[in-house]
């Protein structure tokens, strides 16, 4: 891949599969290795640095972020992170610094910003200040295709960012951890969390800083390597190759290099579309249709086809409708944000019509527990109120019977008896007779 023109004396370029690189001292404008540095590649999850700065920068690290669900059900890395767990912001800085969770990198998104959208401008307005005049974020973790495509930015914007990271004494103390280990505050759970950057064991030199992949962007690092007082920064995008030995190497170069072998930063260039094999404005627009269209199916499926088609507009086939989408895709996503919007208030309907549902069983069941106590309730009645007649019966009766002895009526058991007595008393008397 040819590299754009860089001033007389180049640089120590070796040719090595990787897209863009960028090797330079901190802090100074002497550049050691580079190329294709304006070229515009997806990052993956280098974009966490941009995310953590500015969490970092946030002043709020000691708050207790509740993990809203949203943010759980992004694909890994994840750190296994549970919708309602109670968890420092400092630790989720950790979690997607080290670990690069990008649930924990959206948890962030979505506590600074109120939202992901929201946050997302808050990302693209920071890159701005800082001089990243060629990047652009759709998302705080580094996603880059579906609704997320067009995540991109430079080598050159990537070393200025992390120029920019490693004032933050934070910052650095995070980025050189090999294991970050934190606790839910609700349940005491322990995640212990280990780092992608084998930079940290196989370069004795090495500071950390963050490592990246997806599919689109290849293997991607951001390292630090500090050594004879010298502190060197490198950028690599897009390696296909082993890219831990290949920074070892750089950094060595970069150390062994005498002041004369340095040059200047070379002047932004600007990029040259057919040279870059990243997609171009158009195969984003038709890939972030192709999830938006994707998702339509999918709520129509759901049975939320009324919401599919208010929340999101059919897009015309005609020139002027791909213009209009274009425009809308590079503008800042506002078909994706109108989707997810729509996605989010279908959501919030569902749980509403799931929670009324819910209401109405739970009432349906206090009625019939209710209706099945009062009947319950009046049959013990009935059986306690024949049970009072039953004692009452007897009770009177007991009372006659008593009243009957006191007043000297005789039983049958006390007239059989009489009887018995007086035939024996008149036997005598008639064998007396009889003798006679």
């Amino acid at each position: 891949m040819p590299a754009h023109a860089i001033a007389t004396p180049a640089p120590v370029q070796p040719d090595v599969p990787v897209a863009a690189y960028l090797v330079k001292e901190t802090g100074s404008q002497n550049v050691i290795m580079a190329k294709d540095i304006d070229y515009q590649v997806s990052p993956a999850s280098l974009t966490k640095i941009l995310t953590c700065v500015m969490a970092i920068e946030s002043g709020r690290m000691d708050d207790i972020v509740v993990i809203p669900r949203e943010a759980t059900l992004v694909e890994p890395t994840k750190a296994g992170l549970r919708p309602g767990d109670r968890v420092f912001l400092r630790d989720l800085v950790r979690a997607a610094m080290v670990n690069s969770s990008n649930d924990a990198a959206f948890s962030i998104g979505i506590y600074l910003g109120g939202s992901v959208e929201s946050f997302v401008a808050s990302m693209n307005a920071r890159a701005r200040s800082l001089g990243m005049n060629s990047s652009y974020f759709t998302n705080p973790a580094g996603f880059d295709t579906g609704i997320y495509a067009g995540n991109r930015t430079t080598a050159r914007d990537l070393m200025t960012l992390t120029e920019y990271a490693v004032r933050h004494q934070e910052f650095n103390t995070i980025a050189r951890l090999d294991r970050a280990v934190f606790r839910e505050l609700s349940t005491g759970r322990v995640f212990s969390l280990r780092t992608h950057n084998r930079m940290l064991d196989l370069y004795p030199y090495s500071v950390g800083i963050k490592t990246g992949f997806t599919n689109r962007a290849g293997k991607c690092l951001v390292a630090r390597a500090i050594r004879d007082r010298k502190d060197l920064l490198m950028v690599m995008l897009n390696a296909r190759t082993d890219r831990w030995a290949l920074a070892s190497n750089m950094f060595d170069r970069g150390f062994g290099l005498n002041g004369s072998e340095r040059i200047a930063m070379p002047a932004p260039v600007s990029r040259d579309s057919g040279v870059i094999h990243e997609p171009s404005s158009r195969q984003v627009a038709l890939e972030r249709e192709r999830a938006l269209e994707a998702i339509r199916r999918k709520l129509a499926r759901q049975g939320d086809a009324d919401m599919s088609a208010s929340a999101i507009r059919p897009r015309s086939s005609s020139s002027r409708g791909r213009s209009l989408a274009m425009s809308s895709i590079q503008g800042g996503g506002d078909e994706v944000k109108a989707t997810m919007k729509g996605m989010r208030r279908s959501t919030l309907d569902r749980k509403m019509s799931l929670k009324s549902s819910k209401v109405a069983r739970k009432s349906k069941r206090l009625s019939a527990t209710r209706l099945a106590t009062k009947k319950s309730a009046a049959k013990r009645n009935l059986a306690t109120s024949a049970l009072k007649k039953k004692k009452s019966a007897r009770s009177v009766k007991r009372t006659v019977v008593s009243q009957k002895k006191k007043s000297g009526e005789m039983t049958k058991t006390n007239r059989q008896k009489s009887r018995r007595d007086e035939v024996s008393l008149l036997k005598p008397v008639s064998e007396l007779t009889v003798r006679s």
